[in-house]
Parts: C-alpha cells; structure tokens; sequence
C-alpha cells in the first residue's frame, strides 16, 4: 500500500484564516499547529512569511515547536518573498517552500499583462530560488483548474526539471466539475514526462461545492496529496474540509488509500478551531457538525434503534463525537419515544405508550424538540392517574 499513502497538508493557519473575522494571533497559531501535528498532518502551512511582521512570527515560532510535521511557508514568485520565508523557516526540522505563479490566461493576461512563455520562465526561476534554500519545494500553478492541460503540462514538467518535489494544481476559483478536475490529473500523470519525480497535490476551492468531490476525483487519478482545512475554512466559500477527504478516504479503504490521521480527534479539534477562530461550525456539516450523528425523522429512529449501521456509516466515536442522538420532535415515531421513557426510568408497555404518544404529539406540536423535562412531567401524569 506504499503507493495509496495521501499526504494530508493542512492550510488551516494560512487559507482559513483569511476569512474575515478569522486572525489568529502567534500564540493561537502555534496552539492550533502543536494540535495539528498531533493530528497527524503530514505538512502545515504556517503561513506567507513576508505578508506581515506577525506572519512571519507565526512561521518562525512555528517552525521551532513542530517536531517531525513539513512546516510550510507560501511565497509568490518573487526573490524576496523566498528570501524572507526561507529565514523564518530557518529553524524547522523539515522545511517546505510553497511558491508559483497563476498560469491560466485569465491571470496571464489581466493579473500579470504577460505572456506564456514569459509566465513559464518566471515559474522555472521561482522553483530555481527556493531550491537554494531549501530541499523541499513545493510550485502552484495559480488557477491551473480554468489552465489550458497542454500548457499545464509544459510548466509542470519545466518546475519538475527545476527541482520541485510537489507540484500543486489549484482549481483556485472553484469551478471544476469532478470529472474535470480528475482528467487535468489524469493529463498530467499521462503526458508529463518526469511527473513520477514528484507529488501531485489538489488544492481545490469550495465556491460551487465541489471541493471534496473535485480532490477525491484528483486523488483517484493520481494525485498523492490533498490541501485542506480544518472544518473547511478558506477563501470565499472556502477549502477542501479535512474531516471530510479523510473519511471519505478511510470509509472506502478498499480503494487503497490511506492517511496518517489520528480520526477520533476530528471533532475535538473542530471545536478548537472554532472556538479559537471564533467561527461557528454548522449543524449539518459533514462529520463533525452538532447534526451529523443525530436522528429526527421517527423511521430513521426506528432502523437505527434496531442497527445504527442502517442509518450512520461511521461510529460516533470514531471521530470523536459525543455520541448518537435521538432528537424527539413532531416527526419522531413511538420506538423512540419508548427508547427515551427507558433512558429515563420509566418502563412502559406497549398500549401505555400508545396513550403517551398522542400526548407526546400535542407537545411536539408547540415545541421544536422535546426535552426529558417534557417527558418526564407527562410520564408522572400518566402514571399518576388511576387504571
């Protein structure tokens, strides 16, 4: 299984936090980085050193407490951006320079006033830099996603040649299908000839809600590693969710792949982000939110009463979750109902929940969630009247 390992890089502390309202601080960031190494990240992206005093910081501190985890920092395709990350990761164990340059015609054109050939010697020189300083370099091709695949593919193949060990091919804006995204991967392995010299990785954007879908689909053709953040932060509608790529990744295991996450500690550190981050997780979202283990509907209650495989693929704890939830509301059926009289106590017969449960309707009917306060006032009710 030497080649199903994904690398996991965790951009939580670079990506995430520029949502607005999301700044950390250095000591907040070295908290999350020690809790994403102990997480089992394979890289962390610290930060973009020459971004600011406080980033560089960050990058720096960080780099002196990781202990065996890749700390990354991210550059554009500038001598002095390279320059000033390669000092602030001067103290690291292992190293990554993360740099590029956008390659799709949209940034060529508008963003740079350039050419391709002009882009392409700019992406060889950029990697040629880094290399100085470090083993490790990781290029992006900037909305390689929107790229033209023949293009793609000379730059690649030039960065590879150039010494970087990862290259990184961002659907930056989102807009791939699945299927898109998995044939600009399979095109790369397919018609780049050195490609076997380094790492494929997706960093895929969460714009039309394809981030997920778009980095399986690369993974699947190929790619080796997978950007992602914690709880899904990033730019705009934000990144590939960690959470996510890793069960799913883990739920298929006879596709081969696997990664080094340590999973119970999903929904622990999804809190510590959230809170640190002070960013709301929502209650539906995958894996780790506040919904994702917990039961309305009164069929769904009944199957998973009988087998909780018959409505949750993966054990609560397996990712750390508090536990499997009954929720008791208008749409739940009499097998919950008697399974919640039980928790608390009380042991009722079949007819007697029959009469309870028109009871328990009429408060449903008021109440968006019955609470055992409810229950337990009509259970003593009932039992107090005489048979």
């Amino acid at each position: 299984m030497a080649d199903g390992k994904i690398h996991i890089f965790d951009t939580t502390l670079r990506d995430g936090e520029q949502v607005p309202g999301c700044k950390l601080n250095t000591k907040e960031k070295i908290e999350l980085a020690i809790a994403l190494e102990t997480l089992g990240v394979d890289i962390i992206e610290a930060g973009f050193p020459i971004s600011s005093p406080g980033d560089f910081e960050s990058v720096q501190e960080i780099s002196k407490v990781v202990k065996d985890t890749t700390v990354c920092g991210l550059t554009r395709a500038v001598l002095k951006d390279i320059e000033v990350a390669a000092e602030a990761l001067k103290p690291a164990r292992r190293p990554r320079i993360h740099t590029g340059i956008g390659t799709s015609d949209y940034h060529i054109k508008s963003k740079f006033n350039s050419n391709r050939e002009d882009i392409l010697q700019r992406a060889i020189q950029c990697v040629k830099w880094a290399k100085n300083f470090v083993d490790d370099v990781e290029f992006y091709a900037e909305d390689a996603g929107r790229t033209d695949n023949e293009y793609l593919a000379r730059v690649v193949e030039a960065v590879i040649a150039a010494g970087a060990t990862v290259v990184n091919i961002p659907d930056t804006t989102g807009y791939c299908l699945p299927h898109q995204y998995g044939e600009k991967i399979a095109y790369l392995v397919n018609n780049v000839p050195n490609i076997d010299k380094a790492i494929i990785s997706c960093h895929c954007h969460n714009d039309l809600g394809l981030a997920t879908a778009n980095s399986i689909s690369g993974v699947l053709s190929g790619a080796r590693q997978i950007e992602c953040t914690i709880n899904g932060l990033g730019e705009r509608a934000g990144n590939t969710s960690l959470e996510e790529v890793v069960m799913i990744l883990k739920q298929h295991h006879t596709l081969g792949y696997y990664t080094n996450i340590q999973t119970k500690m999903l929904n622990p550190i999804s809190r510590q982000v959230s809170d640190t981050m002070r960013m709301p997780v929502q209650a539906n979202k995958a894996i780790v939110g506040s919904n994702a283990f917990s039961h309305s509907s009164g069929i769904h209650q009944d199957g998973f009463l009988k087998d909780s495989l018959t409505y949750e693929i993966i054990a609560p704890e397996e990712v750390g979750a508090d536990g499997s939830r009954i929720v008791l509301t208008a749409r739940s059926g009499r097998s919950a109902l008697a399974h919640r009289f039980h928790l608390l106590g009380f042991q009722f017969n079949r007819n007697d929940v029959d009469t309870l449960y028109a009871e328990f309707l009429k408060i449903a009917d008021r109440k968006k969630e019955v609470e055992n306060e409810d229950l337990q006032l009509l259970a003593k009710t009932y039992q107090a009247v005489p048979a």
